[in-house]
């Protein structure tokens, strides 16, 4: 049986509920933030806490529990579903709305399952294809994924595993996942307009000797470049791009740079 936090209390999955009048439900109003556990341990706890609180100021969301609190209710849901492994989901609601339009007070909702960031994919890699798409509120983790739903059909039709948002040609992000490419010597991620996910944030911190890791702005002729590009998320952790729009990266394989960088992430991870 698994269990659900809600505002801290622990419910059977099929006893969880919410009303109706959540804004969350109304308008599609609230924020959230995704971590992973491995062999019970929370990774890169403060920084996703810092995130989740950056996002609840920018929607105006009131908090009125600490980062202890919070922390400590992720805790008790790990013990009740004893699930070392997990993806654990902590969503800030806009509340019961009286009149379905004003903030309220937000609901904290905790979600855990069982998950493992696959073991295979750093051989296996993802295609991708680009679309003309700017996030509203980028720098903010909301729960509006509308454009990346409404897009699976182009997505498959495509033969890609994912988008790649481009605004007029300024290259983005993807739905779930940061964007990085390797030319030259640099390894490059877009800096505007992005969510500044934890997993990217961990790749800017590493130390290479013969590449420069830095924020960029890129475009889609600068694709064209790539020797190498890969994608970073709490989920993928880091997964090689093979090709884009049809176009292979490279040599279509997963290059040498992807896997450093790679082997230098789980490092860091198993060190948490």
């Amino acid at each position: 049986m698994t269990y659900i936090s809600i505002n801290f209390e622990l419910f059977k999955e099929d006893e969880a509920k919410i009303l109706v009048s959540d804004l969350a439900l109304q308008r599609g109003y609230g924020i959230f933030d995704f971590l992973k556990t491995v062999k019970g341990k929370i990774i890169f706890a403060e920084d996703h806490f810092n995130r989740f609180y950056n996002s609840a100021k920018e929607l105006n969301l009131p908090i009125d529990f600490s980062r202890e609190v919070l922390f400590n209710g992720i805790t008790d849901l790990m013990a009740k579903n004893n699930t070392p492994n997990s993806g654990i989901k902590f969503i800030l609601t806009g509340g019961y709305s009286e009149d379905g339009y004003a903030i309220a007070k937000p609901n904290l909702i905790m979600i855990q399952n069982p998950f493992e960031v696959s073991k295979t994919a750093i051989n296996t890699g993802i295609k991708l294809v680009t679309y003309n798409h700017q996030r509203q509120l980028a720098t903010v983790k909301t729960i509006d994924y509308l454009q990346a739903i409404r897009l699976q059909p182009f997505i498959k039709e495509n033969g890609a595993g994912d988008v790649l948002y481009h605004h007029d040609g300024f290259l983005r992000e993807c739905p779930r996942a940061n964007f990085f490419m390797v030319k030259e010597n640099e390894i490059l991620t877009p800096k505007t307009a992005i969510l500044k996910g934890v997993t990217r944030g961990k790749v800017l911190l590493f130390e290479n000797e013969n590449y420069l890791i830095k924020e960029s702005d890129i475009t889609l002729t600068d694709l064209e470049l790539a020797t190498e590009a890969f994608i970073t998320s709490s989920t993928k952790n880091i997964m090689p791009v093979l090709a884009i729009d049809g176009k292979q990266i490279g040599d279509g394989k997963p290059g040498k740079v992807t896997k450093l960088l790679y082997q230098k992430l789980i490092e860091t991870i198993a060190q948490q």
